[in-house]
């Protein structure tokens, strides 16, 4: 029994969870005893587990009990918390994979969680319901929660998220007086952005009542609310037809089993006239989100390969006009995202419980890691349908970084 046994069986159960892990170089450390390293014994991280039982969690399953015990505060780390993701990130690869534990987590939450009308409103309240101050604490100051896009070195986070929301513009050739839906529309940014430089009309739709409500108070107050309508609703009810469509994040809360129906909503709202983006977060080939972002984070999340992402466009006869793989910029607004989190700590810990606030810690710093690894990708297509009349055959939007820059 794991709860008898002595000082050198603990030692080879710590060892049993470095080597399911892919032995990082970490040192791992049961308090009040045993201890083990890596073969070779070199390791550059300290991870100190609280008891025997904590132990047991994490040796059904290391990545999700690691997760879900770190976020307990029974399991500590001593070093750089994104660096050590990195670095278990990358020792994954020769683990032994995900355990049963984690299995058996993915197959309740694709039930319990699945992306219907009715599951879609909850799993969207759990993560983006949380008090816009909270958020308000380490995001830009337009409160844009998706990657920025780095036009240089020295930019800051607020020049970049400027500079993403100019990019989309430029890439879906944006005119006075073009009608936009923006789906999963956040705290409103990008809606805002597209009236004020490019006087679009634009219908922006979100399930969150928080970031609806927030949008709506900001347009009222910078005189765009008869330019941008935001609507409180799920994308399967907007009614509508426009000139161009923007996803930025939506893609990953729709769930591949929906994409048929997100595929004849473009068709509803576009026709073969209309043009359109999506941004979203990628895999390089298909496979389950960790369970525990699932369950702690993004409820009914799905991170499809592109292949995947395409069959939307493919359902509906769209053609893809342009590909990028963003997956640095991702990166550097998580490194950007987590180093004004940890700077907040002190005010954060007012608005969520310490549990809640380890979890957050761990998925921006995992996350930032997953993207350093290539674990994660960030992707942007462009497409557009057989009638469109846009210049959309070449990138000019991407050789004009200096006009835009002036807007930045």
């Amino acid at each position: 029994m794991i709860l008898r046994i002595g000082a050198r069986a603990e030692s080879r159960l710590l060892g049993d969870v470095l080597r399911m892990a892919g032995n990082p170089p970490v040192r791992i450390v049961l308090e009040g005893g045993a201890s083990a390293v890596p073969p070779g014994g070199e390791w550059r991280f300290t991870m100190r587990v609280r008891d025997r039982l904590t132990l047991l969690r994490m040796l059904a399953d290391p990545e999700f009990g690691f997760g879900e015990e770190f976020s307990r505060g029974r399991v500590t780390v001593e070093g750089d918390l994104a660096a050590l993701c990195r670095e278990i990130y990358t020792a994954a690869r020769r683990g032994r994979g995900p355990g049963w534990v984690a299995g058996l987590l993915s197959r309740w939450l694709r039930l319990t969680q699945a992306a219907s009308p009715r599951g879609a409103w909850s799993n969207i309240h759990r993560h983006y319901d949380l008090p816009a101050e909270f958020y308000r604490l380490w995001l830009d100051s337009e409160m844009i929660y998706t990657s920025a896009w780095f036009p240089h070195s020295g930019a800051t986070l607020e020049d970049a998220q400027r500079a993403k929301m100019e990019r989309v513009c430029r890439k879906l050739a944006l005119e006075s007086g073009d009608r936009v839906v923006d789906a999963g529309c956040g705290w409103g940014a990008l809606a805002l952005y597209m009236a004020r430089h490019y006087d679009a009309r634009v219908r922006a739709f979100n399930l969150s009542h928080e970031q609806v409500e927030y949008a709506r108070r900001r347009a009222a107050r910078e005189g765009l609310a008869g330019q941008v309508e935001f609507v409180e609703d799920d994308y399967r009810n907007v009614g509508g037809r426009f000139d161009a469509f923007a996803s930025i994040g939506m893609l990953e809360h729709v769930g591949a089993e929906h994409y048929p129906e997100l595929a004849r909503m473009l068709r509803r709202w576009l026709g073969e006239s209309g043009r359109g983006l999506l941004h979203f977060i990628g895999r390089s080939r298909p496979e389950p989100l960790s369970p525990w972002i699932r369950r702690r984070i993004f409820p009914g999340a799905y991170v499809p390969a592109l292949s995947e992402a395409l069959r939307v466009l493919e359902q509906g006869d769209y053609a893809v006009m342009d590909v990028e793989n963003l997956r640095s910029h991702y990166a550097r607004t998580l490194a950007c995202w987590l180093q004004r989190f940890e700077a907040a700590q002190a005010e954060a810990a007012r608005m969520l419980d310490g549990e809640l606030l380890r979890a957050w810690r761990l998925y921006l710093a995992g996350s930032q890691a997953a993207f350093q690894t290539g674990n994660l990708q960030l992707y942007q297509v462009l497409f557009a349908g057989r009638e469109c009349r846009r210049r959309l055959w070449t990138r000019e939007w991407a050789a004009r970084e200096e006009e835009s820059a002036s807007r930045i």
